[in-house]
C-alpha cells in the first residue's frame, strides 16, 4: 500500500513587504531633499514626525529613516572608498562631510542638522575602524575613527535632547558614548534620555542591552540590572517585554549574558511584546530570532546552550498563533546574529536563504500535520489546515 503523500507549507511572502516599502519611501524623501539642498523641509519633516514619534508598521521611526536617507550619498561614497580598508589616496574621502559641514554653518542652531551631520560623522568613522577587534584595526584608521568621533562630540554639544524634545539628537549621543566611551553610568543615562523621550522605539533598549556588556562599556550584573529597570519603567507600554528587548542582543552576542539569563522573565517578556504588537514585521524578527538566531549550532555552554533551547522553542508558538506572512530578508539576517557589519553582496541570495531557512522550519514545526497528507496554509488569520 502506498505512503499518503504528503502535504506542503504556503505562505506569503509579500516583496517588498510593507515594512520595506515605507523605510524605502521615507528614506528616499530624506536622500530627494538633500540631493535638492532644501535642509530647511527636510528639517521641518524630521522634526514634525519626530514630534508625532511618528513610526513604520514595524516601528522604525520615520525621522530615523528620512535622517538616514539625507546622509546616505555621503555615507555610502565614504564605506565605498573604505571597502578594503586602504583606501586610495587620491579618493575624495572629505568632500561629502565637508558639503554637510557646510549645511551646519548655514543652520548653526538646528538640532536636527546637527544630529544628521554627527551621525554621518559616526557612521563614516566605523567605516574606517570596522568591526574587528582592537589590535587588528590599523593605527591610521583607529586615527580617522577618533578624529571622526571628536568631531560629533563638537558637534552636538551645544544641544540638548531632552530639552529640544529630540528622539533623533538623544540616539545621536547614545551613538557617541558607545564609539567614545564611557562609564556604565553615563552609557545608561544616554540611553534612558532616548527611552525616555520614545519609549515605544525597541532600537534604544536593544542597542542599550548590546552596549552594557563586558565587551563594551558594562558588565553582566549591570546589564541584568538595567534591563530589569528598564522593564519597570515601561511597563504600562511594553509589560515586562523590555527585558526581553534590552537582552534580546545582548544574549544572542555573548554566551556568558545568556547563561546569566532569567528564562522565565525574558519568555514573559516575549510573550508581552506580541500582546502589544500585532505587525507582521514584529512576528517575523521574534519568531526568526528564537528559531535561527537562538536555534543555531550549540555552543558547547551547558548553561548557554539549555537557555537557548528554551528560547528556540518559543518560536513554534510565535509560528502557530501569530505568522501569516514571510519576510525572508529577517530570517536570513536572524540566522547571522543580526550582525549590523555584514555586507550583503547579493540580496535577492540572501533573502532565498532566508525564505529557505524559514520553510525547513515551518515542516519541522507541522511535520505531523504534513505527515497525514494535509497542507498548512497561512492566511490573514494564521495557518489553516487544507486537504491536499
Amino acid at each position: 500500500m502506498p505512503a499518503p503523500r504528503r502535504g506542503h507549507v504556503s505562505i506569503p511572502s509579500p516583496d517588498p513587504t510593507a515594512e520595506d516599502r515605507a523605510c524605502d519611501t521615507h528614506r528616499a524623501r530624506g536622500l530627494k531633499l538633500a540631493r535638492l539642498d532644501d535642509w530647511a523641509r527636510l528639517s521641518a519633516e524630521i522634526s514634525r514626525t519626530s514630534r508625532a514619534r511618528q513610526k513604520t508598521l514595524g516601528g522604525t521611526p520615520v525621522a530615523e529613516l528620512l535622517a538616514f536617507g539625507a546622509r546616505a550619498d555621503v555615507v555610502g561614497a565614504a564605506e565605498h572608498a573604505l571597502l578594503s580598508g586602504r583606501p586610495d589616496p587620491k579618493a575624495p574621502l572629505l568632500d561629502g562631510i565637508e558639503a554637510l559641514e557646510q549645511v551646519l554653518v548655514e543652520y548653526p542652531e538646528d538640532p536636527v542638522i546637527a544630529a544628521i551631520v554627527a551621525h554621518a560623522h559616526m557612521d563614516i568613522a566605523w567605516a574606517w575602524r570596522g568591526t574587528g577587534w582592537e589590535v587588528e584595526v590599523p593605527v591610521r584608521n583607529r586615527e580617522a575613527f577618533a578624529a571622526h568621533f571628536d568631531r560629533a562630540g563638537d558637534i552636538l554639544m551645544p544641544f540638548d535632547a531632552k530639552g529640544t524634545d529630540c528622539p533623533l539628537l538623544a540616539a545621536a549621543f547614545c551613538a557617541l558614548i558607545t564609539g567614545r566611551g564611557g562609564s556604565p553610568r553615563e552609557v545608561v543615562s544616554r540611553y534612558e534620555t532616548w527611552m525616555e523621550l520614545d519609549p515605544r522605539n525597541p532600537r534604544a533598549y536593544r542597542a542599550m542591552g548590546m552596549h552594557l556588556l563586558p565587551r563594551w562599556h558594562g558588565s553582566y550584573d549591570r546589564l541584568e540590572l538595567e534591563a530589569r529597570r528598564a522593564a519597570g519603567r515601561s511597563y504600562d507600554l511594553w509589560g515586562t517585554g523590555a527585558y526581553t528587548w534590552v537582552m534580546f542582543d545582548a544574549i544572542a552576542q555573548d554566551s556568558e549574558a545568556c547563561a546569566r539569563l532569567d528564562l522565565d522573565f525574558f519568555l514573559e517578556g516575549l510573550s508581552d511584546i506580541l500582546k502589544r504588537t500585532h505587525d507582521q514585521h514584529t512576528v517575523n524578527l521574534l519568531a526568526a530570532y528564537c528559531a535561527s538566531t537562538m536555534g543555531a549550532t550549540p555552543t558547547g555552554h551547558d548553561e548557554t546552550d539549555y537557555i537557548r533551547i528554551q528560547i528556540a522553542a518559543a518560536a513554534d508558538g510565535i509560528v502557530r498563533d501569530h505568522l501569516s506572512e514571510l519576510h525572508p530578508m529577517l530570517w536570513a539576517h536572524a540566522a547571522r546574529g543580526f550582525d549590523n557589519g555584514l555586507r550583503v553582496r547579493c540580496p535577492d541570495m540572501f533573502a532565498a536563504s532566508g525564505q529557505a531557512d524559514a520553510l525547513r522550519y515551518m515542516n519541522q514545526v507541522f511535520r505531523r500535520e504534513l505527515a497525514t497528507g494535509k497542507s498548512v496554509v497561512f492566511t490573514e488569520d494564521g495557518p489553516e489546515l487544507q486537504s491536499a
